[in-house]
């Protein structure tokens, strides 16, 4: 008869099984894509390569060949970058032809409204008060840049430019031509016949031109149809002309959303007694907004990268600037490559940093709705 004694020694003789290496598998897991067949290895290894061969010429170019001190001629002679050049012009290309000893107030200005906007994108605080937050940063932000006031001196918009007007033109141009672009998308559903197509014609019209042409437009042909002695400054025309036509490509953005929804979430705010404006409010704009959220972070990224094109009403955006930089007797053929890197920099740094945030968005909208 086996007794409990007997059972023990037994499991005590048996052989201690391993548990599964987790460390082994989860690396045979990363790798089995990457080198799981003859071709996934020849991919691999042809990608680390030409990887490989990117940052050594890279970090040949910036470190081992780079001229660090000197003048121009000294970059004349070197073979890599010119970090002298940007000690000389990093300034001008940033903040262009703002009054140079008036820089620390478009800094402090462009830090207070990177905050702001830092802020909004938390979603804990997503109150009313940002709100307050927002008419603070605005005021704060339009009294540093424009000075008159508190002893500071008057800069007209004529010389804002660089990153700060490239900034504020896309900033502002998406937050107001996002509200636009919502009503725009719900009168183009609309059941009313007249609002439909006011809608239609109105974003199939500017969604038919290039944004150059709304620029030159707002620019040369709007003060033709202003009274005597009236003048809309350029800057305001630029912005004005940046949220329209942000606000035609948000709307169909939206609009898909928008017919993402199914019919039942209408039967149903309906069945709740809610009306119009109610049921999109609490339940099926949310929805669709989520929905929205790649082709709006898309459209964002776009509208970023193209304050450029302001350039050909005579502003200075940022590129503008890098251009102007190398126009200089003194450095004219010495670093081209240098001022184009610096712009590339910028340009992939905020727009990678909007991608982030809107995969962030995404993953954050999913588990709530799950």
């Amino acid at each position: 008869m086996t007794t409990a004694t007997d059972i023990a020694e037994a499991q005590l003789k048996m052989p201690l099984r391993r548990e599964p290496d987790i460390g082994r598998r989860l690396l045979h897991r990363t790798l089995k894509p990457l080198i799981g067949t003859p071709v996934n290895a020849v991919i691999t290894l042809v990608s680390l390569w030409i990887i490989w061969l990117a940052v050594k010429g890279a970090y040949g170019w910036l470190v081992t060949r780079a001229v660090t001190t000197g003048g121009a001629q000294a970059c004349k002679m070197g073979q890599g970058a010119c970090w002298p050049y940007y000690e000389a012009k990093l300034r001008f290309m940033t903040f262009g032809v703002y009054p140079y000893d008036e820089h620390w107030r478009v800094m402090l200005a462009m830090i207070l409204f990177l905050g702001a906007i830092i802020v909004t994108m938390i979603p804990r605080f997503w109150t009313s008060r940002l709100l307050v937050l927002w008419g603070v940063t605005i005021v704060t932000t339009a009294v540093l840049l424009w000075g008159g006031v508190f002893g500071l001196r008057y800069v007209p918009t004529t010389q804002w430019s660089g990153l700060p007007l490239s900034f504020l033109l896309s900033a502002v141009g998406l937050a107001l031509g996002f509200p636009l672009g919502v009503v725009l998308a719900l009168a183009r559903s609309s059941k009313l016949p007249a609002i439909r197509v006011i809608a239609i014609v109105f974003i199939e019209v500017i969604r038919g031109v290039p944004l150059i042409s709304i620029l030159f437009m707002a620019s040369v042909m709007l003060p033709l149809f202003m009274p005597s002695g009236i003048t809309v400054d350029k800057l305001l025309r630029a912005q004005i002309a940046i949220i329209i036509f942000a606000a035609a490509y948000i709307a169909e953005a939206v609009r898909g959303g928008l017919q993402a929804i199914p019919r039942g979430q209408h039967e149903a705010a309906s069945a709740m007694g809610l009306h119009y404006w109610q049921s999109m409010r609490l339940i099926v704009l949310p929805q669709a907004l989520k929905i929205a959220i790649p082709p709006l972070v898309n459209i964002s990224i776009g509208f970023f990268q193209d304050t450029t094109l302001v350039t050909i009403i005579g502003l200075l955006d940022f590129l503008s600037t890098v251009r102007t930089a190398m126009t200089d007797p003194n450095w004219v053929g010495i670093a081209v490559l240098e001022g184009y890197v610096f712009a590339a920099v910028v340009f992939l740094v905020f727009s990678y940093g909007m991608g982030a945030y809107s995969r962030f968005l995404e993953r954050r909208m999913r588990l709530g709705h799950d």
